[in-house]
Order: structure tokens, then sequence, then C-alpha cells
């Protein structure tokens, strides 16, 4: 798998970089997000913990997958400011379970 960073956008207020990029999976299944997830911080050179991975869509025959990220300037910025949902699926925080019903 090859990734391509596509655009970097600094949000200071945030204490983020949104990134677009392409991956390129030609031959392969759709990439796991954890696997992207290294990728991009190898590619940016980055610690795994501040990179979260917003959404990605593989394109319909080509291996190719598209994607946004953010990464964060420390993984405490990553967890003030992202939903605990995105959180959950980029493996930093345990998924919230609604309470039972009586």
């Amino acid at each position: 798998m090859r990734i391509e960073i596509e655009s970097k956008n600094p949000n200071v207020l945030l204490d983020r970089t949104e990134v677009y990029f392409r991956a390129d999976h030609s031959g392969e299944g759709s990439p796991k997000r954890a696997e992207v997830k290294a990728k991009l911080a190898e590619a940016l050179a980055v610690s795994k913990d501040k990179v979260v991975i917003d959404h990605m869509e593989t394109e319909f025959g080509k291996g190719v997958s598209t994607g946004y990220a953010k990464v964060y300037g420390s993984a405490d910025s990553a967890k003030r400011f992202e939903k605990n949902y995105l959180l959950a699926r980029n493996e930093m925080a345990e998924p919230k379970r609604p309470a039972k019903k009586k």
C-alpha cells in the first residue's frame, strides 16, 4: 500500500493539521484503518497516537481509497476535541455503551 498526501491545512485554533490523502492498494483488499493510520504517521513523521482518521472511502474496482485525517499536536488535544465514537474507531478510547433501561 502506498499513501499520497493530497493536501495539508494547518488549523492552529484546534492544534491540528487536516490532511486529505489517497491510498493505492491495487491487488489487495480495502485497507484497515490501523494500517492507513500507521502509514500516515510514518509519512508525516509523527506518532500514531496523534493521528485520527475521520473517514475513508474505497473506489469500486480501482484499488484506491481516499480519505480525511486529522493530525493533532498531542494525544491530549485529540482526546479533547474529537468525539468518542471517532476515538473508539481509531483505538484511542473505549466505546461508550448506552445505559440499559429498567
